[in-house]
């Protein structure tokens, strides 16, 4: 990758689209801007009246019920419908229950779902690593973290825990006590606290909890249903304690650092001051996931240094949040702030879930496409932004965006519950007028072994650069290939419709729906192999424009290339490709470079997306089919991606594991 691939044919760079406008766009989901953090003391207790307390508990009773009840039904679809192996390994994949998009991702898990007096009493002292294992392991670090710090233990059992319970999805504890109701109230919400692994990410800190109504109940049970999690500004968690007798609490339990102690890097970027996080191979990492929280939506200060502290509240470059937030910690750095004109290499970690909204939601066996790119890219972004090019010109707005990159498979793997290690190179940066660039290398791995690389180029541009985009054909209007050609005829795949039928198994769901329909042409095309048309409607309210990125809403380049993926997902299987096989899934193939170019940026105001792919080639092997493409996308008006060689396979995993004998 070179310089010259960022530009038009005139040399010049080149990129279209309308400047941002983040006080007069209000058409997206809004995102609260961060509030700065309230300490214990100041937080004003809110006494409600006990009449609506009896109606808020049996509404949320009534709600929780019904999920419940829900949540059985899906349980038996799951234990009858969904059996597949993972790929190249014989193992069943367990029925779990799945996070929605935007779910709080757990620092730390443990298959404990139950606790008796002893494990809390081990709590009480601290001890959390050993009653939920190595997962929670801090060094010594924490040593005040533990439940029940200024009051006796009055919790007796934690008869069960679920990170995805509840009326809404976030969490649900229920326990028994003796005692004080509303002091057990509040240990049974340190308790979850501790669960979901929040103290993980401060080294020196403790639970503090907003005092809450006294709870006076006849009954010896709590049942907790989590409202709000999370770790902006500092990792919390609210939640409705219901006593037996139908009685509710809020609680509110913070981790707070203690006064003075270091919670992010310091001034220059030093990364002197452990931050409390273990990574997955044993070691203290730098940034974790606090960090990413915060560079995503939070305070940058707080993310990357003090330095970064006035963009806070501002459109700036940032992580995307909620569920495209796919890069959780930096384990190793050795790069220098404002150092730009030499290479630096990292470590980075992300843990993927097998409960992640993406496996759910993807046609793929394993996680769908777009996740190896943005894992990869947010490691490259994470860290050529923590350099500092930015700083050079700290009054201007410049915003990140990708311009293309090659990247290939190496081999297929499930990357379910694995932690995924991102080693990449900043091989360059760049600084031109209103401008900079920078170039990257990476590979993924995942138990010590790659699984796939790439390289990639990010540029940071004004308003002045974006508002002047060209797109990539220096400014002209280039046709699609049906607009240049009469077919002699075209069917339509009814995508919506399908997604209702048995073979929706293999149909993109949910937030990952991107197409409705795919018009196809037998033997169209550049290669006349056949030809893909689409049209996708962009509304302003799509979810995707509240998480990437934060105050700068733009579709994911990813999900452009997410949406050719599916369209030819749709047309191998309208072609009988599937037909003869036992078990047939839809894989990433290995061994074939995909390159991609973005040239232009869709904005929730560009009304549509349209979509064109040429097949070129398809083969045949004994368990799979392999079909490789050539796309493009267009907003209104201008070709602004490019995608070549993207292959998609479509293989018989029974046969591929020896199933069939």
């Amino acid at each position: 990758m070179n310089d010259g691939s960022t530009r038009d044919h005139e040399g010049v760079l080149a990129f279209d689209g309308e400047a941002f406008d983040p006080v007069g766009y209000t058409s997206a989901p809004a995102i609260s801007a961060p509030e700065a953090f309230v300490p214990k003391s100041s937080v004003p207790i809110v006494r409600h009246p006990n009449p609506l307390r009896e109606i808020r508990a049996a509404v949320t009773e009534a709600h929780r019920a019904h999920l419940d009840a829900y949540m059985r039904v899906q349980h038996a679809i799951l234990r009858t419908a969904h059996t597949a192996p993972a790929p190249l390994r014989a193992l069943t994949v367990a029925p779990v229950t799945m996070a929605a998009e935007g779910a709080f991702k757990p620092l730390a898990r443990t298959d404990r779902r139950t606790l008796d007096r002893a494990a809390l009493e081990s709590l009480s002292r601290g001890d959390i690593d050993a009653v939920f294992g190595a997962a929670y392991e801090q060094a010594e670090a924490n040593p005040q973290v533990r439940i029940a710090a200024t009051a006796p233990l009055g919790l007796t059992a934690i008869t069960d825990i679920d990170l995805r319970g509840g009326a809404l999805g976030r969490g649900r504890l229920r326990a028994r006590f003796d005692g004080d109701a509303t002091r057990a109230a509040v240990q049974a919400v340190e308790t979850f606290a501790v669960y979901a692994g929040l103290h993980l990410c401060l080294a020196d800190a403790s639970l503090t909890a907003t005092p809450p109504t006294p709870l006076e109940t006849g009954s010896t049970e709590l049942d907790v249903v989590v409202t709000q999690i999370d770790l902006v500004p500092r990792p919390h968690v609210i939640a409705e304690v219901i006593a037996g007798d139908g009685r509710s609490v809020s609680v509110t339990v913070t981790v707070t650092e203690v006064p003075g102690s270091a919670i992010g890097p310091g001034a220059g970027g030093t990364l002197d001051h452990w931050t409390g996080r273990i990574g997955h191979g044993g070691e203290r990492v730098l940034l974790n996931e606090f960090h990413m929280a915060h560079l995503a939506r939070g305070d940058q200060g707080t993310a990357l240094g003090p330095e970064f502290a006035h963009y806070t509240g501002h459109r700036a470059t940032r992580l995307p949040t909620g569920g495209l937030l796919l890069v959780d910690r930096v384990s190793r750095f050795d790069g220098t702030r404002g150092v730009l004109d030499r290479s630096a290499s990292y470590d980075s970690e992300y843990d993927s879930p097998a409960d992640s909204w993406y496996y759910a939601d993807s046609a793929n066996y394993s996680v769908p496409h777009f996740v190896y790119m943005e894992t990869s890219l947010q490691a490259a972004l994470l860290m050529g932004l923590y350099v500092g090019p930015t700083l050079t010109a700290p009054d201007q707005t410049l915003s990140l965006r990708n311009l293309g990159g090659t990247a290939t498979v190496i081999r297929q793997v499930d990357l379910r519950d694995k932690t995924i290690t991102q080693s990449s190179r900043l091989l360059s940066t760049t600084m031109l007028p209103g401008s900079s660039l920078q170039t990257f290398d990476y590979t993924l791995s995942v138990d010590g072994e790659a699984f796939y690389r790439g390289e990639t180029m990010f540029g940071y541009f004004s308003d002045e650069a974006l508002g002047n985009q060209t797109g990539l054909d220096a400014g002209r209007n280039k046709p699609t290939w049906r607009e240049t050609n009469v077919p002699s005829s075209v069917r339509t795949i009814d995508i919506a419709a399908r997604r209702n039928t048995s073979g929706a198994r293999l149909c993109s769901q949910g937030t990952l729906a991107l197409l409705d329909h795919v018009d196809v042409v037998d033997g169209g095309g550049d290669h006349g192999k056949g030809y893909l048309h689409a049209v996708r409607r962009i509304d302003p309210d799509d979810w995707f424009f509240a998480r990437h990125f934060y105050l700068d809403p733009v579709i994911p380049g990813s999900l452009g290339v997410e949406t050719a993926i599916q369209a030819v997902q749709e047309w191998m299987l309208d072609s009988g490709f599937a037909s003869g096989m036992t078990d047939p899934q839809f894989l990433i193939p290995a061994d074939i470079d995909f390159t991609w170019k973005y040239r232009g940026q869709f904005l929730p105001t560009d009304r549509q997306c349209e979509l064109e792919v040429h097949v070129k080639a398809v083969e045949r092997r004994n368990d799979s089919v392999i079909v490789t493409v050539d796309a493009s996308l267009w907003k209104p008006g201008l070709r602004i991606y490019e995608l070549i060689d993207l292959a998609v396979e479509l293989s018989d995993i029974a046969i591929r594991n020896g199933a069939l004998g």
